[in-house]
């Protein structure tokens, strides 16, 4: 019959994809489940202290989540040279020892979501020959302490095929600069749902190959000229910046006029003004410098303010013109000289002049001749 030919080969399938029972002679862990055909071990949420041993030797994925590991190790992973994915999400871990994950080098994709890392080594994730591609960081550093610890385990961690970071979620309010440069090869950048403030210059140095920058949902008010040429060095990468509390008044004019000019890769449909309330929810792309409050009437306080500042350049123009006019005279003094001496001579003959013709006239004999003569 062939109907029921069809129906063994489904009960076939349906039976190599049963998980193994706990403890049997497959050397599946307690608390787990071993999926032979996935090549994967599960162990979900059944309250694990310790990463279980025993892991079968064909595993390739580890799904560990919604235990209670709190701290890991170089003990935790050993003689697992076939796995390749790990996922550690929600499990409370808050430390990561150094050379955590050295001997899994296969591992392609890490995710430690949802944990309170408080503590993590210098080299946790330092791994021989640089394996992994994918670490996803969500939800997961406790502090700010975390975050320090995290770029120190990036410098030492040799991840120079890391290609998707996922730090979204951890309410940082401040990357160190440079702190992905340590991460060359990285293609995609998640910081969405953080507490961000601003882009400095030097950010984002170092990531040439970067795709796909996710800044939403943080909390940006603007951009200053630093952090608007921070991003566009990242050339053709696309650049996610909605959802975010913008402030629409003059001081957004240079992100404005950005939005406006850049060939940038940008959510521009999702990037919207936050306050005032005139504003609330409008595009920030097309705004004029007019419309966010920059060109103003002048007031009456302002005119009697550069009042007297007119004065006192006027003052300045003429010591300026006086000091010129000094230095003019500095510079021919010889002939301002001789101009004065010239001049008192010719002024000393018209003086002598007329005192001699005063001389005459009042002399009584010359009049008594010129009465003769007459």
């Amino acid at each position: 019959d062939p109907h029921r030919g069809r129906w063994r080969h489904r009960v076939g399938r349906l039976c190599s994809h049963a998980p193994t029972a706990q403890g049997s002679l497959s050397g599946c862990p307690l608390s787990c489940e071993c999926f032979a055909v996935t090549s994967s071990v599960k162990c979900v949420s059944k309250s694990l202290l310790t990463v279980p041993k025993n892991i079968p030797g064909y595993a390739r994925t580890l799904i560990f989540t919604g235990n209670h590991l709190h701290q890991i190790g170089p003990d935790s992973f050993t003689e697992l040279k076939n796995v390749t994915n790990i996922i550690l999400s929600n499990n409370r871990i808050t430390e990561l020892a150094s050379h955590t994950f050295s001997d899994l080098t296969n591992l392609r994709f890490l995710d430690l979501s949802a944990n309170q890392l408080a503590l993590i080594h210098p080299e946790a994730l330092s791994i021989p020959d640089s394996p992994l591609q994918e670490l996803n960081l969500s939800r997961a550093l406790h502090n700010f302490t975390a975050l320090t610890d995290l770029t120190t385990a990036l410098r030492w961690g040799g991840l120079w095929g890391l290609l998707r970071l996922d730090l979204s979620g951890n309410n940082l309010a401040l990357l160190p600069p440079g702190m992905f440069s340590y991460v060359p090869s990285l293609q995609q950048l998640l910081l969405s749902n953080n507490s961000l403030l601003a882009v400095y210059s030097g950010t984002f140095s170092g990531m040439a190959h970067l795709e796909l920058l996710d800044l939403t949902h943080n909390a940006f008010k603007t951009f200053r000229a630093d952090g608007l040429q921070e991003l566009d060095r990242l050339g053709n990468t696309k650049i996610l910046l909605g959802n975010n509390p913008y402030t629409c008044t003059c001081e957004i004019h240079e992100f404005v006029t950005w939005l406006n000019k850049s060939r940038a890769q940008v959510d521009v449909e999702a990037i919207r003004c936050s306050s005032p309330e005139d504003f609330d929810n409008s595009l920030l792309r097309g705004l004029t410098v007019q419309a966010v409050g920059c060109v103003a009437p002048v007031l009456p306080e302002v005119t009697n303010i550069t009042l007297p500042t007119s004065y006192v350049f006027l003052g300045l123009v003429l010591g300026l013109v006086g000091m010129v006019f000094l230095f003019v005279v500095y510079l021919n003094r010889n002939g301002m000289k001789k101009w004065i001496i010239d001049t008192r001579d010719a002024c000393r003959d018209v003086l002598e002049g007329y005192h001699y013709r005063y001389e005459i006239d009042s002399d009584p004999r010359l009049g008594h001749i010129t009465d003769i003569s007459t």
